[in-house]
This record gives structure tokens, sequence and C-alpha cells, in this order.
């Protein structure tokens, strides 16, 4: 189906200098192309059911409102909206949980303008990106005797509340932070170290240090 038109392309990340950058890299390929821009999750959900977008660029890690709860949310809304998820985290930490929720691609904010620019022209072509090397992991996940990391094993919802435990945070605090209540902060707390054979916040900060996945 030929477009008619620019495209138009949302950038939402929380930082107004990536959100330049990349609306640079993205003008040099696409001339006409007209950008939005959101700092957060709520004004990205807003912005969407406001106007239409050929494409969104969504940072993974926004205040309040997780860049893979605003995804779950854009994607049940507008399920053949094209999402290019980016993170200053290893492919390996979120990109399959993204991938699962839906979205078009994963990139880290490391990634060179050269393949930035491919991943959106594939995604805006109707397909998936994803770089080589996490293609390999995704496929080597797929072997029968892949056990992968604990923090895998865990749900969406339960990684979220492990990070934030991990980063030394309260239930009460977390409770907050969610819009939960403590009990079910503290009912994920209990299936999290059950899950990863834990038994202390202490053991769960010190996972999330080694392994690299706080912030």
């Amino acid at each position: 189906m030929m477009r008619t038109g620019p495209v138009r392309i949302l950038i939402a990340d929380d930082h107004a200098v990536v959100r330049r950058g990349l609306k640079e890299i993205l003008a040099e390929e696409y001339k006409l192309a007209e950008f939005g821009e959101a700092e957060d999750g709520p004004q990205t959900l807003k912005l969407v059911s406001k106007q239409k977008w050929d494409a969104v660029l969504l940072d993974i890690t926004m205040p309040g409102m997780s860049g893979l709860d605003v995804l779950k949310d854009l994607k049940s809304v507008h399920p053949n909206l094209p999402v290019l998820v980016l993170s200053m985290h290893p492919e390996d930490q979120y990109a399959r949980r993204c991938l699962k929720a839906g979205a078009s691609g994963y990139l880290t904010k490391e990634t060179a303008p050269e393949e930035l620019v491919k991943a959106v022209k594939k995604i805006l072509a109707g397909g998936k990106y994803v770089s080589e090397s996490l293609a390999e992991g995704l496929a080597y996940r797929l072997a029968d005797d892949y056990e992968g990391p604990p923090h895998e094993r865990l749900s969406d919802r339960e990684h979220q509340v492990m990070l934030k435990l991990g980063d030394g945070k309260a239930v009460s605090e977390i409770a907050e932070e969610l819009s939960l209540s403590k009990q079910a902060i503290s009912t994920y707390r209990s299936r999290i170290l059950a899950k990863m054979n834990m038994k202390t916040n202490a053991d769960l900060m010190r996972y999330v240090i080694e392994n690299d996945l706080l912030d």
C-alpha cells in the first residue's frame, strides 16, 4: 500500500536531548517527516489517542509509568501501530519482554544512527526489527536445555517489583509508585523470592547489582 503524505513519528523519551537527537537522525532520512514528542507515559498515550501516527519510538524507562506498561496499553488500543522500543539496558534484559508485549523492534541507545534508520524503515514497512546479536540470543533461548537467569522466570510485574526492591525501596513506597496496595506488593515480593530461590531483600539487592539490572 502506497504511503501518502509525510511520515508521522512520535518520540517518547523523558530526556529532551535524546528526543532532539533522534529527530535529527531521522530527519536526514525523512525530509518531510512530522515529529511529535512526549516526555512520559501518560503524555504518550494522550498523543496517540488524539492523533494518528505511523510509528512510535518508545523509551523503556520513563518516570512514573514504565515504558513496558505504556507499550501494553498502546498495543491494546492500537494493535497495528508499530512501536520501536529504545533502551539504555542490554538487549537480554528487556528485549524479549518488549517483543512479547507487541513491540515491532528493540534497540539499545548505543546503536549507530544507521541502524536506527534501518529499524524505522523496517517497522514502517510492517516488519519486525531485531539486531543480529538479539536474534542469536532469542534463538539460543528456544533451545530445550536453556534455563536462563532466575529473573527471566518472573512475570513483567514481578520483574518491575524486583527492580524496585533491589533498588532498596520499601513495600509502601513501591505500592504508591505503582498504584497498588501494600498487600499486593508483599504478595509479589513473596512470589519473587520463591521463584528466585532467595530469602531476603538483601539477596535481591545483591542480585540486581551483580547482574547490572538497575538504571
